[in-house]
């Protein structure tokens, strides 16, 4: 095949080819990470991400998966890069939220993509050749990130009411699971011995390393197709638009200071409420996101490193960009993020961290986003429901005498727009995932669904009122391990302009007898057979006056 010759400027019908190129293949990652997987959690929910990157470890496209991981890997990526002088057949491994990762659960693997001798893939101008036959590099790298349901740690699931890292399951700095092409037994095993779901473990890190091995392939064939350096090019050219266009989007807000206040109902260990305060500052085409103010970090397992800050702050920006431009490491360069050192949205070690990933991160994005609606009032939606609602179960499964660990986050109610009620029952903002669906859930786990509902009138009153939440109960089918980290138990998802904030959510178990008793926001209990959990999740805030 003749290959084009390489553009010596961008042309716009060609970025557009690539950009949907690029896409495809985070997206064919994705379909292979799924289609493979052992869990429910990912092959159901669809609790993963991927993504890929140039040369130098900056994201250039994504598939449609979660936005908390896809804005903190590339940190991942960059403390793969920095731990290991990867070869061809290499993958690392790392979820330690202190070297990249962001909770334990949520397990990443980086692998580089390595040329021939005869293709060559540039960096950008007065950057060294990618590949150099005395010394090869990669000339790009595929990632991705996947939630595992169980990682160790005191409680089944790995979503613990911790006060240190240590309670929360195994720690992985970035180390080589697959070198050369090969498995590396050793570290495989020693993970495996950690949790209490082996095969399922080892079923789920073998798909994401097929994962991988797809986004590989089809760049080499792109490489192919089109050669290395004008990959690389558009590679470059898309990072550049991306930016561009969200530079444009920020010079469209006024210039001036901007400041929001929230908070977390507690850390699950008596503390609480947690405030997380930001000032946004914009200025032309940049914007100073600080959050200095916020408070310091948690005893409880509420805390967020910066990477998750960094993710949902990008998150907040990307969603105002009113053009079709793909997420990638150009949507940051615009942002200035300040996150104060030992603080809830920047903690350090041993901080235990299960919580900040799944609900921090929605708080993030309700300061973030309150501060955007004082400068585009008619263009900011009310507070969404706030809390990823997350609930892990664990025990022995009394139909098979094995052990079992599931999680699961739980949708709620969106928030009124400035032109439209909210939805009801839907996942927003941080997490973009699926149902279990009952069948997959009664068949992988011994539970019954007793109910599974919209909770109807918990969406805040307004012009434009906010959605509603769900209501979701599970009997249980033999003792288990119950826990659920949420929020939004107590304050309450805010409106906007005279519009009635979202009812709180609710959580309570009946035990066999049917007498019920109330469950915290953050708690963990054993229950026997035939009681029943019950989750019903917060509904969005309204916006206008009614």
């Amino acid at each position: 095949m003749t290959r084009p010759e390489p553009l010596s400027s961008w042309d716009p019908i060609t970025l557009e080819i690539f950009r949907n190129l690029f896409y495809s293949v985070a997206e064919e990652m994705g379909v292979t990470l799924c289609r493979t997987s052992f869990s429910p959690n990912i092959k159901e929910r669809r609790d993963y991400s991927c993504a890929i990157f140039d040369a130098k470890g900056r994201m250039v496209a994504q598939g449609e998966h979660m936005p908390v991981h896809l804005g903190s890997m590339p940190t991942s990526v960059e403390a793969a890069i920095a731990a290991v002088d990867l070869e061809p057949g290499d993958v690392v491994m790392v979820n330690d939220p202190f070297r990249g990762g962001t909770h334990l659960p949520d397990i990443t693997l980086v692998e580089g993509v390595f040329l021939d001798d005869g293709d060559e893939a540039e960096g950008g101008a007065g950057d060294e050749p990618v590949v150099d036959s005395a010394s090869p590099r990669p000339a790009f790298f595929v990632a991705n990130r996947a939630h595992h349901s169980d990682v160790g740690g005191m409680t089944p699931g790995s979503m613990p009411l911790a006060t240190e890292i240590f309670q929360e399951g195994i720690r992985i700095p970035p180390v080589l699971l697959v070198k050369g092409g090969e498995i590396q037994r050793d570290i495989l095993d020693l993970v495996l011995a950690n949790v209490r779901t082996p095969v399922e473990r080892e079923g789920d890190l073998t798909a994401q390393i097929a994962s991988n091995r797809t986004g590989a392939r089809r760049l080499l064939g792109l490489v192919e197709r089109y050669g290395a350096e004008m990959v690389s090019e558009y590679m470059r050219h898309l990072q550049d638009y991306a930016e561009r266009m969200t530079r444009e989007a920020i010079r469209r807000i006024p210039d001036g200071e901007y400041r929001f206040e929230d908070a977390m109902d507690d850390d699950g260990q008596g503390n609480g409420p947690l405030p997380i305060i930001v000032r946004l500052t914009v200025d032309g085409e940049d914007a100073t996101v600080d959050f200095t103010g916020t408070c310091d970090q948690a005893a409880g397992s509420v805390n967020a490193n910066d990477a998750i800050t960094l993710s949902a702050t990008m998150y907040c920006f990307r969603v105002i960009v009113p053009f079709a431009v793909p997420s990638n490491w150009g949507t940051i360069q615009p942002l200035t993020v300040i996150a104060p050192e030992g603080s809830l949205v920047n903690a350090n070690p041993p901080a235990a961290m299960a919580g900040g990933n799944v609900e921090t991160s929605q708080r993030i994005v309700d300061v973030v986003l309150g501060a955007l609606a004082q400068a585009m009032p008619d263009r900011i939606p009310a507070a969404s429901y706030g809390t990823m609602s997350n609930l892990t179960i664990g025990g022995v499964d009394p139909r098979t005498g094995k052990p079992f660990a599931y999680y699961e986050t739980i949708a709620g109610g969106m928030g009124a727009r400035p032109w439209a009620d909210g939805l009801d029952a839907t996942h927003c903002h941080m997490t973009n995932s699926l149902n279990t669906p009952i069948e997959a859930l009664e068949h992988a786990y011994p539970y019954r669904v007793r109910r599974y509902a919209v909770r109807r009138g918990t969406g805040g009153a307004g012009e434009y009122r906010g959605g509603d939440g769900i209501e979701r109960e599970l009997e249980m089918l033999g003792d288990a391990t119950v826990t659920i980290l949420s929020d939004r138990r107590v304050g309450r998802p805010y409106g906007l302009e005279g519009g009635e904030p979202g009812a709180p959510g609710a959580n309570s178990v009946v035990d066999a007898s049917g007498e019920p008793s109330a469950l915290a926001g953050k708690d963990s209990r054993e229950v026997k057979a035939g009681s029943v959990i019950r989750v019903h999740t917060p509904g969005g805030g309204g916006h206008g006056l009614a």
